[in-house]
């Protein structure tokens, strides 16, 4: 089959690999344009774009698909299907209608459970056990059409955002594969999502790493997990930036006040208050500073047992969606 892959990060790169080495014929990639990025503001390309040209396929940026020239041009590739994996854009009607065999998205969740821009914090953010994978034939909505397939995944309990995509999009490639053949033929039977059961997430901002310590230690080491490698959750130290990069939840030893220093054991040498319990450090780093153990961070840093963290001023808000399972 003739196959459009519409991709942009890291997650979708693992789907197109895998395209590439199948069967079918991936004709063109579409990818989000290329943005700045880091202290520089270096225009980078995406990691999808980057594999395209190492296998010399044609690459479209557009801003958006809604154009006539796009439409247009989209369907003078004649292709049999297309496959979205991160792509960052709803795709009209109009393209929709393109190819005969539909456009097939892999979303990192158990659809209709966390639709939107960040499923994978979100199933971390909410404590769960398990998430998974759809394979979702599009409609006009975000992430409303019916599911092909779905394969579940155990979050383990050390888990973040990062290595859990890396999981999720493994798994999500393999079971595209399984489901193409079966699509392709017929064998497959698309079933509608319950409306009721479903739930929505919203694009992760900058400002969601700012630490609050008077959120409870379970919450906090979840954001911890949830949002590494990005944004990353910090916290101000004598007004510089400390970036807290693994932690753990412990249970209150005594009245310790919300952002206080505490010193512990030699397992966990470090923690810091919250609303309820201790939230252990185990990695830190300091504004201007090399990534390390909270061990090697305290030995550098004789001064910081007892000391307060306080809460950085906010970088940016937007209100959530109304539905939007996490704060």
């Amino acid at each position: 089959m003739r196959i459009v892959f519409m991709g942009t990060p890291e997650f979708s790169v693992i789907i197109l690999r895998r395209l590439l080495s199948s069967e079918h014929e991936v004709i063109a990639v579409y990818s989000q344009a290329d943005k700045p990025a880091g202290r520089g503001r270096v225009v980078r390309t995406s990691p999808v774009k980057q594999l395209a040209r190492e296998h010399r396929l044609a690459v479209f940026q557009p801003k958006g698909l809604r154009d006539r020239a796009e439409v247009a041009q989209l369907a003078d590739l004649r292709p049999d299907a297309i496959v979205v994996a991160a792509f960052g854009q709803i795709l009209p009607r109009e393209i929709l209608n393109i190819p005969e065999f539909g456009c097939l998205n892999v979303h990192p969740s158990l659809l209709p459970r966390y639709r939107g821009a960040s499923p994978i914090p979100s199933a971390i953010l909410s404590g769960d056990d398990i998430t998974g994978v759809s394979i979702m034939l599009m409609d006009e909505g975000m992430d409303t059409g019916p599911v092909l397939s779905q394969r579940t995944v155990s979050i383990h309990g050390e888990d973040t955002a990062g290595s859990l995509e890396l999981r999720l999009a493994q798994v999500g490639a393999d079971l595209l594969m399984e489901t193409l053949p079966q699509w392709f033929d017929g064998r497959l039977l698309p079933q509608p999502q319950k409306e009721e059961d479903a739930t929505y997430t919203r694009p992760i901002l900058k400002s969601d790493g700012e630490i609050d310590w008077n959120l409870p230690a379970v919450e906090l080491s979840r954001r911890v997990r949830a949002f590494y490698p990005w944004p990353g959750c910090f916290t101000l130290w004598q007004g510089r930036v400390l970036k807290i990069l693994e932690a753990v939840a412990l249970s209150p030893g005594g009245e310790v006040g919300p952002g206080t220093v505490v010193s512990l054991s030699a397992e966990v040498p470090v923690g810091v208050g919250t609303g309820e319990g201790i939230l252990g450090l185990r990695r830190v780093q300091l504004e201007g500073k090399r990534p390390m153990p909270a061990a090697e961070f305290l030995h550098g840093q004789r001064t910081f047992i007892g000391q307060r963290l306080t809460h950085p001023p906010l970088l940016e808000s937007r209100r959530p969606p109304r539905r939007c399972i996490w704060r």
